[in-house]
């Protein structure tokens, strides 16, 4: 289990906004819910996205960019257009349905010269252990053509022309690649600066020592344990570790185990203080709850309160 693994596991398209919808100009399509993570792409044509506070972002084909909430956007034919914007939020999907909503509430506004084919992936984000993920991320970030997921792309063009039963289990799956397919091709970037787990992941020890983590967050770690399995000493892998993640290995640990805990006391109503204590590696309930008050500013009880619906 990689650290990115783990963190994208809770962003999922099942449940999500989907929109397709080809459009001649002038247009303007506002999103306003202020989805978690919003995946724009163009098949055909091009267009403009337009946040506050930040530089429009031009789109031709195959270019994607993701809109991370809770802002709103705006995707224009020309900024400064005149088009009136057409809202685009409940009325084109809602999310509570359940799986993908093709064209929901969407029109096609024509399909002539100069027309634009868009497509829309917006995506709930269930837990704090994805939150680490879009903690991670900007406002918005961008994928020229050309990578790994064009492929995914001829997909989803694919299957959009359609009308065939199980489309919208195809149709999230494919969101979920172009996705991961995205946010891949950003951390690697030349000259990015991704979170310090995504480049440590690949170093032949503090990767191994992440994954041991991940894979058993439970289990009794201690740095000499670490340190023998990766087959280094320990004050190697400790340097190494905080060089790369900017912490040292327990400590990344303990705030790791509290991020599954935050989790589980937010969906697991029926479980004690003590058996989450228990599932994320401690014996002793008063250390769990001194830990997560340490690290989340509040005591177990008091944050699953706040929670609650």
């Amino acid at each position: 289990m990689s650290v990115f693994d783990d963190m994208i596991r809770g962003v999922r398209a099942n449940g999500s906004l989907f929109g397709s919808t080809t459009l001649s100009p002038p247009w303007a399509l506002q999103f306003v819910d202020g989805a978690p993570l919003t995946l724009c792409t163009v098949l055909g044509g091009a267009g403009w996205i337009v946040v506050d506070e930040h530089p429009p972002a031009l789109l031709r084909p195959y270019d994607t960019i993701v809109v991370r909430g809770p802002a709103t956007f705006t995707f224009v034919d020309e900024v400064g257009t005149a088009a009136e914007p057409v809202l685009c939020g409940e009325d084109c999907a809602t999310p509570d349905q359940g799986g993908t909503r093709h064209r929901l509430g969407w029109s096609d506004a024509g399909d002539g010269a100069g027309a634009t084919t868009l497509i829309v992936g917006a995506y709930p984000v269930r837990g704090e252990i994805s939150r680490r993920l879009l903690d991670a991320l900007p406002v918005i970030l961008r994928v020229d053509a050309g990578g790994t997921g064009d492929p995914v792309l001829d997909h989803l063009a694919a299957e959009v022309a359609l009308d065939v039963p199980g489309q919208q289990v195809v149709l999230d799956r494919l969101l979920d690649w172009m996705l991961v397919c995205t946010l891949r091709a950003w951390f690697d970037r030349p000259g990015g600066e991704p979170p310090g787990w995504w480049a440590a992941q690949r170093d032949p020890v503090v990767g191994d020592a992440l994954r041991m983590l991940h894979a058993d967050p439970a289990a009794p770690w201690t740095i000499a344990v670490l340190a023998d399995r990766a087959r280094v000493s320990r004050s190697t892998l400790a340097k190494r570790f905080a060089d790369l993640v900017g912490e040292p290995p327990l400590s990344y640990l303990t705030r790791w185990r509290m991020t599954l805990a935050a989790d589980l006391l937010a969906q697991r109503g029926d479980a004690t203080v003590a058996e989450v204590a228990r599932a994320v590696g401690y014996a002793d309930p008063f250390g769990f709850s001194a830990a997560f008050k340490r690290v989340r500013g509040v005591n177990p009880s008091e944050y699953r309160r706040a929670v609650s619906p």
